[in-house]
């Protein structure tokens, strides 16, 4: 009988371990193979999301809310691009100066006897004329002109993709392919607006000379822009140097919280402040936040907190803007630019001894729900942090870092390289990391 009851024992295991074998993989095989997405309200969806992302892609690149009428009708920013001998005022702003100050030339907008000509030396690149002609051609990234009926300057506006936009290089430095999404640290935005000829606008804003005004803005340097000096008046920081900080990409946010280094707001927050307190767009924005006259005495005296514009031009762009986003992944980076071995093992420090990924959870590199912390978390100062409403930085997600290495790290750039973060942090958290593993964990930042 013992005998029976060991092999029905046995014959049981082997009966109930192949059903489980069974049903694993069928739980798995169905898992697999779903049904395709193919009813009419799936198909619905499937349109709507095409549609915003060609919506989102439009607005992003060429939408100016409106914007013109600040840009051009105020600061008449458009006479200084043309220059003196087009009806402007001043020497104009050739193409050479245009990209010198990190303006970017979509390669793909520029008309094909232009391209001939440009190839065969024919343009003259330091005359203001060529700019209006990429201007013409709506050529110019993030940038778009409005031109008179005998081809002169009108009037000048601005969209996201002046700073959130870059390009591959691939026609000529400063002329390619469009890479959305990608910080343009190379964009010298303070001095591009401090040509404005009339800067009554800050002046009275702010309370300052044009003068005063000009060397705020010339301060700032490539790939930075201060979008609090229009709440706080803050200028300088306490050490004083620029309180701008640097141009964030705006790739990779799929999933992630908040869209600054100092968390104001989600990515449509953010889109909507920038349309209507930045760029100057003519819509509907509200964050009473900003009527605190003790924290934010600029924007709260200017109404910042609750704008209204009739008619509203930004309100209805702001899903597709966001879903266009969204889609935006952020870039892989480029064969051979880091070691792969070493990343391999740098991962291992990223996860164990550096703690890294308790903060910069993967596959968001960012946390999970609210990713704030107090300066003294991070080990620095509380400055930019205080003039955001929570008084605290955001986990900044860690993908495509090569596209923004140029500038340096932090919100403020004021670490250099990934070196530099990765001294930073381990004397903050006394984490005694050797030399071969802080150089695995910078080759692992680098693969991100």
């Amino acid at each position: 009988m013992a005998r029976l009851v060991r092999v029905l024992l046995a014959a049981a295991a082997i009966v109930f371990g192949t059903v489980a074998t069974v049903t694993f993989h069928q739980g798995s095989a169905s898992l697999q193979a779903q049904p395709a997405a193919n009813g009419p309200f799936d198909s619905s969806i499937s349109q709507n999301a095409q549609r915003m992302i060609e919506e989102g892609r439009g607005i992003f690149r060429y939408d100016t809310f409106g914007d013109e009428a600040f840009w051009g009708d105020q600061l008449k920013l458009h006479q200084a691009i043309a220059g003196q001998k087009l009806g402007g005022v001043g020497p104009g702003l050739s193409p050479k100066m245009a990209l010198n100050l990190g303006l970017k030339v979509d390669a793909d907008a520029l008309p094909s006897d232009l391209v001939t000509q440009i190839k065969a030396g024919k343009v003259d690149m330091d005359d203001p004329a060529s700019t209006v002609a990429l201007l013409k051609a709506n050529a110019v990234v993030g940038i778009t002109g409005f031109l008179n009926p005998d081809g002169s300057a009108k009037s000048v506006g601005v969209q996201c993709s002046i700073c959130h936009s870059t390009v591959d290089d691939s026609f000529a430095p400063g002329i390619g392919h469009r890479l959305d999404g990608w910080p343009n640290r190379d964009l010298d935005v303070g001095a591009v607006i401090a040509l404005a000829p009339d800067l009554s606008p800050y002046t009275k804003l702010l309370g300052k000379d044009a003068e005063t005004i000009r060397t705020v803005l010339r301060s700032w340097g490539p790939g930075k822009y201060d979008a609090e000096l229009v709440q706080d008046g803050k200028a300088m920081r306490p050490d004083g140097k620029s309180a701008a900080t640097l141009l964030p990409a705006a790739f990779g946010l799929a999933g992630v919280n908040l869209h600054t280094y100092s968390g104001w707001g989600s990515v449509t927050h953010w889109n909507a402040y920038v349309a209507n307190t930045q760029l100057h767009g003519k819509g509907v924005f509200f964050d009473p936040r900003l009527d605190d006259k003790d924290r934010f005495p600029v924007g709260a005296k200017a109404g910042f907190g609750n704008m209204r514009s009739n008619p509203d031009l930004v309100t209805s762009k702001l899903a597709a803007l966001h879903f266009y986003q969204l889609a935006i992944p952020a870039p892989s980076p480029p064969a051979g630019s880091f070691d792969a071995q070493a990343a391999k093992a740098g991962e291992a420090v990223f996860t164990n001894q550096a703690r890294c990924a308790q903060c910069h959870v993967p596959p968001l590199f960012t946390e999970p729900g609210w990713p704030m912390h107090k300066p003294d978390e991070i080990g620095i100062d509380d400055f930019q942090a205080n003039r955001s409403p929570d008084k605290r930085y955001r986990t900044t997600p860690l993908r495509g870092l090569f596209a923004r290495m140029k500038g340096g790290f932090y919100h403020d750039g004021r670490f250099p390289t990934l070196e530099a973060v990765v001294n930073h942090y381990d004397a903050h958290f006394k984490l005694k990391l050797t030399a071969e593993q802080k150089r695995d964990l910078i080759e692992y930042l680098k693969s991100l």
